[in-house]
């Protein structure tokens, strides 16, 4: 195999464990959908673009993978097991992975004008399956973005998305400076039962020293009360 091929087979072994060997990951959809796209955004740029929707068409039907020749996508790209969509003005940078049933979806012209209107992917970035993340907004570098989110405003390097719509969460150290499958850590941080638990009991305590405050206030207004007029304070 040539060497670029092969860096890019070990790259995909390197975040997924299933595979036995470099031959396996060649029958991975997600490598059929981007050696596709190789030569379909090659005609979009030739302009081409009935040869590039011809190839984008095949594919879709081969892969289950719709990624529109315009789209731009760096080196080590990692589409696990399939059916997302790529819009049109998406940039993915190196060594992404997007988890099954992604899009990254665009917004519609402005003033008649198409101008960006699909995410772009900075380097590392995860995707977690069912994530829809919409317009032309930047995801940072070593982003996670979990199962089910829904984005639409930027996302900041290293940053962990959960949620709808998508809000960033505490991530464990542990968690830090590791491939997390599927965007999401496993953990209590990230179990909505246990925020919900959280968002609860900060609440009460907002709730609690906002009564304090109230009593504090009472008892401050009598003592005043007691010094201006003793007799009405009797009374």
């Amino acid at each position: 195999m040539p060497g670029r091929l092969v860096a890019y087979l070990d790259s995909i072994k390197a975040r997924d464990p299933a595979p036995r060997s470099r031959w396996e990951i060649l029958l991975y959809p997600g490598v059929w959908a981007l050696g596709f796209h190789r030569i379909a955004h090659a005609l979009f740029n030739a302009r081409f673009f009935f040869l590039a929707r011809a190839v984008n068409h095949w594919s879709r039907m081969w892969t289950a993978i719709d990624i529109h020749p315009g789209a731009t996508i760096g080196r080590n790209l990692f589409i696990d097991h399939g059916f997302s969509v790529i819009g049109e003005t998406s940039v993915i940078g190196d060594n992404v992975t997007i988890y099954q049933c992604v899009t990254l979806g665009g917004t519609n012209p402005v003033n008649g004008k198409a101008g960006k209107r699909h995410p772009t992917l900075l380097d590392g970035a995860v995707i977690g399956s069912g994530a829809q993340v919409l317009g032309p907004i930047t995801v940072g570098e070593g982003a996670r973005v979990g199962a089910n989110a829904v984005v639409t405003r930027d996302v900041p390097a290293g940053a962990t998305m959960v949620g709808i719509p998508a809000k960033q969460t505490l991530v464990d150290a542990a968690d830090y400076n590791r491939f997390t499958p599927y965007g999401t850590p496993c953990g209590d941080q990230l179990d909505p039962a246990t925020q919900k638990l959280e968002i609860m009991r900060c609440e009460i305590d907002q709730l609690r020293k906002r009564i304090d405050d109230v009593i504090r206030e009472r008892d401050d207004a009598r003592a005043t009360l007691r010094r201006v007029d003793p007799d009405r304070e009797s009374a």
